[in-house]
C-alpha cells in the first residue's frame, strides 16, 4: 500500500492539473470520454442483448401483421 506522503503528493498533483486546465478543455474531455463509452448492457453482456432485442421486435411485428390479416 502507498504511504500517506505519496498519496498526498498524487492527490495534490491531480488537483493542480485539474485547476490549471481551462473549463472548456475539461468539458471537451468529459464529452469525448462519454462518447467513447459503450452502453453498459453491451459492456457487461456482449452482443447477445442486441440480438435478443432485434428478435423480440421482429416477433412483435409479425404478430401485428397476422392480426391485420385475420380481419
Amino acid at each position: 500500500m502507498a504511504s500517506r506522503d505519496e498519496l498526498i503528493k498524487y492527490v495534490t498533483k491531480q488537483l493542480v492539473v485539474y485547476m490549471e486546465t481551462p473549463r472548456q478543455e475539461r468539458k471537451r474531455q468529459r464529452q469525448a470520454a462519454k462518447a467513447a463509452r459503450q452502453p453498459w448492457l453491451t459492456h457487461w453482456f456482449g452482443i447477445a442483448p442486441l440480438g435478443i432485442a432485434i428478435w423480440w421486435r421482429g416477433r412483435k411485428e409479425k404478430k401485428k401483421v397476422k392480426r391485420k390479416q385475420q380481419f
